[in-house]
């Protein structure tokens, strides 16, 4: 099974076009989902094709030409190839854990080669994950060592995805000009009513009615990147602030865990400044 992605100009007849080169490639299209956008001219496609030829090289040899006519962005992957993702991390276990987790359960098709943070903490979970771990402070002397180090990271174990697994550290707009697209964050959605330390604190004292969390794709513009996934859940006064950070906790980790899985069967599309989730 293949997942064929498709972005490119919008104009008629692309899916007759794309339908006709699977069927040449001896496809079967078991899924497809297809979007045009109004607001940037541009078609959207994710389609899953069941064929007996399992030589990418074939399949994506018949596709090429009629891809090129139509001035396509495109991939082509095995469905069940996982992805190569690098977590980045601080002190925080819960969202960590959870990818790791389901890593391990089989519901999140990632494979995590290393976790990398600016403290010790997390090494534990890491090492009970059967996960690499490599810790290196970060200072404003250290931090363009650390990027450097997430760069080398990227070519040298192919990865295709970082996760900023509540990485509390903003990474600077080299390095995001560099991953651009690669990398997802994950933030409570006080933000930016409550921005700094004790955000739950804060809420409480407010008496906010919900809490949510968003996960969205890391632009030099702080926490203002493309949407990928985001959830709400309703509290009220009853809640400490101790009790609210469970539960904004619990809605990070769901969230982010959602969002890469949905880059990771290949659902998520960039948009300008939006995404486009199949």
């Amino acid at each position: 099974m293949w997942v064929l992605t498709i972005a490119c100009p919008d104009r008629p007849g692309i899916v007759h076009a794309v339908s006709g080169g699977i069927v040449t490639a001896g496809g079967n299209i078991v899924e497809a989902h297809q979007f045009s956008s109004l607001d940037t001219g541009r078609f959207f496609q994710r389609i899953q094709i069941e064929t007996a030829e399992s030589d990418r090289e074939v399949i994506a040899g018949v596709l090429a030409p009629v891809l090129g006519q139509l001035r396509a962005d495109w991939k082509l992957v095995p469905r069940d190839r996982p992805t190569r993702t690098l977590v980045l991390a601080s002190k925080a276990e819960h969202v960590v854990s959870d990818l790791l987790y389901r890593r391990r359960s089989g519901y999140l098709n990632i494979d995590v080669p290393l976790v990398l943070a600016n403290h010790p903490d997390l090494e534990p979970v890491a090492r009970f994950y059967g996960v690499d771990f490599e810790h290196h402070p970060v200072t404003p002397d250290t931090k363009p060592a650390f990027e450097q180090r997430v760069r080398d990271l990227v070519r040298d174990l192919d990865i295709e995805l970082v996760v900023l697994a509540r990485y509390m550290q903003i990474l600077s707009p080299e390095l995001c000009s560099d991953l651009a697209g690669r990398v997802i964050n994950i933030h409570h959605s006080f933000l930016p009513g409550f921005k700094g330390a004790n955000p739950y604190r804060q809420a409480h004292a407010r008496g906010v009615k919900l809490i949510g969390a968003t996960a969205h794709f890391v632009t030099p513009d702080l926490d203002e990147g493309p949407i990928i996934e985001q959830n709400v859940v309703r509290v009220d006064h009853t809640k400490t602030p101790q009790q609210l950070m469970a539960i904004g906790q619990d809605q990070e980790s769901s969230t982010l865990r959602e969002a890469v899985r949905l880059f990771a069967e290949h659902r998520v599309f960039l948009d300008g400044t939006r995404t486009v989730i199949f």
